[in-house]
């Protein structure tokens, strides 16, 4: 496994010799997992407190829901939501804080008020001005995989070759970004899971995402309660037992470990405090 090294204002990162842990703080009414729950100021900053004490070595805050068929909101919406927690966490937490968002203006916002990175599931698409932002403030920016949109991602989404065509558009992305002036070393690739894919699909991405090393950069991962791992699970499930959460953490915790074995340097999750402890009995039979 490739190990790199993330250095970028006050912060530094070694990726590869322990699994770095991105903790997913929804500052919305409508994701898919935990909508509603930390969508107030005050709930969202506590939970991004606690997701820093429970071990999370990035956090990553984001105003607009990413579900399959979500509707986009407005860019004064996003900073609303996301700003004034972002000032707050920054002045209360130590790890750096990742703005999750594909527009321009709500990345610039969420930089000026001390977010440190920026993840852009749209790679640069939907917004340009992504790529130039990221190289005037040099943070690493993390460029994902995504057939279509949000609100059209998941019909019937079709392949060739999955993990070629991957692979292909996310060398792309990265060179795109180099040629702005994104330092190389502060690019991550993430293929996406559950954006644009099957269940098939996402299971055999996880299965062969070491061919994705080959790219030369660090790979982030967020199988965390994903529709793949509930519709896995439903297979030989009696119907009361399908939506119990425990199963579902369990279930992300396998997806997670079979991310990290096959190369994943950076999981997003939404439990912390599981992931942590799997990760670190993990990473210290992989390094013995």
């Amino acid at each position: 496994m490739h190990g790199f090294h993330l250095e970028f204002g006050r912060f530094h990162l070694d990726l590869g010799i322990r699994a770095c842990i991105m903790g997913v703080l929804n500052v919305t009414p409508d994701s898919f997992s935990d909508g509603g729950r930390f969508d107030t100021y005050e709930t969202a900053v506590a939970q991004g407190i606690r997701l820093a004490d429970q071990g999370a070595h990035i956090l990553d805050i984001g105003g607009e829901s990413t579900r399959p068929f979500s509707q986009p909101v407005s860019e004064q919406e996003e900073m609303d939501r996301v700003i004034p927690v972002i000032q707050a966490l920054t002045q209360k937490i130590a790890i750096p804080i990742s703005i999750d968002t594909v527009k321009s203006g709500v990345a610039k916002a969420a930089l000026d008020a001390g977010a440190a990175m920026i993840n852009d599931i749209s790679a640069f698409e939907q917004d340009p001005a992504m790529a130039d932002l990221a190289a005037r403030y040099q943070v690493p920016v993390v460029l994902m995989h995504m057939k279509g949109t949000p609100e059209t991602m998941q019909v019937n989404p079709d392949y060739d070759d999955l993990m070629q065509e991957i692979t292909d558009y996310l060398a792309a992305r990265a060179e795109l970004a180099v040629s702005k002036g994104i330092l190389k070393q502060h690019i991550i690739l993430d293929p996406g899971i559950g954006f644009g894919k099957t269940v098939h699909h996402n299971l055999v991405l996880i299965n062969c995402l070491e061919k994705l090393q080959d790219l030369g950069f660090p790979v982030l991962m967020g199988p965390s309660r994903k529709s793949f791992i509930r519709h896995t699970l439903n297979k030989e499930t009696p119907k009361k037992t399908q939506k119990d959460p425990e199963r579902i953490e369990t279930g992300t915790l396998a997806a997670v470990g079979a991310c990290l074995s096959k190369g994943a340097h950076i999981v997003r999750v939404h439990d912390v405090a599981r992931a942590v402890t799997f990760s670190r009995v993990f990473d210290a039979i992989r390094n013995a």
